[in-house]
């Protein structure tokens, strides 16, 4: 009988805050989006605010795996993390923010965090 292939995940790695909420990250990018995160963080065309800001939540597009807002249903489908990614308040995207350049900082630090 054939052994089935199995398939290989990216390490995943949890930030909590201390609500109880939970945000959990791939740990790896392929070299292809990296270069595509390179050049929405330059912003050629748009502002810095604008291009700083796409940074963000590019990176949240392709790293985030599941969040866990206290009191809700965790989010682990790419268009529902997207979604409430966007009507996240100041607050919330400012954690973001900063757990995303952590995750950087440890896992990527060739790359520019935004």
């Amino acid at each position: 009988m054939a052994k089935k292939r199995e398939r290989l995940r990216a390490p995943e790695f949890e930030y909590r805050r201390d609500d109880g909420t939970l945000l959990v990250l791939r740990g790896s990018l392929s070299p292809a989006t990296r270069q595509q995160y390179a050049a929405a963080l330059a912003g050629n065309v748009l502002s810095r605010e604008d291009a700083w800001q796409r940074a963000v939540e590019f990176l949240f597009e392709r790293l985030a795996v599941r969040w866990d807002i206290a009191g809700t249903e965790p989010l682990t489908r790419q268009k529902e993390l997207l979604a409430r990614f966007r009507f996240a308040s100041a607050d919330e995207r400012r954690w973001i923010r900063d757990v995303l350049r952590e995750h950087l900082a440890e896992h990527f630090p060739e790359m520019s965090p935004p």
